[in-house]
């Protein structure tokens, strides 16, 4: 499976982008597909993942409420929008996809992905 993620821009503070994560290879069907993010100097971090199959989402506490995933089958592409942002999610974006399980608790975990995208950058100005 091999991922083209990409809508990472330049941006103002309380602005908003979209964030899409294409399949090439294969449909999304049976996976979990992952967002995580990595700022300069830090870790990368889970941001949110959608479950292909059903529909349901799991999100990082910062991001829940600004950030929401959503799926277009016809385009297997996966996407995140992301309200409100703030110079703290400043960062390069990566999309991931996994096998899915009965349980999502599982996916908050970058090691529990085996396809990883190239990263898009998302710049959020003061």
């Amino acid at each position: 499976v091999q991922l083209q993620a990409c809508g990472g821009g330049l941006v103002q503070a309380r602005g908003c982008l979209r964030l899409s994560c294409t399949a090439s290879g294969r449909s999304f069907s049976s996976f979990v597909v992952g967002w995580f993010r990595q700022a300069p100097g830090e870790e990368r971090e889970f941001v949110a993942a959608l479950k292909w199959d059903d529909g349901r989402s799991i999100y990082e506490h910062s991001v829940k409420g600004r950030f929401t995933t959503s799926k277009d089958s016809a385009k297997n592409t996966v996407y995140l929008q992301m309200d409100s942002l703030t110079p703290e999610d400043t960062a390069g974006y990566y999309c991931a996809a996994a096998r899915s399980g009965n349980v999502l608790s599982p996916f908050y975990r970058a090691e529990r992905y085996n396809y990883w995208g190239q990263g898009t950058l998302v710049t959020v100005s003061s």
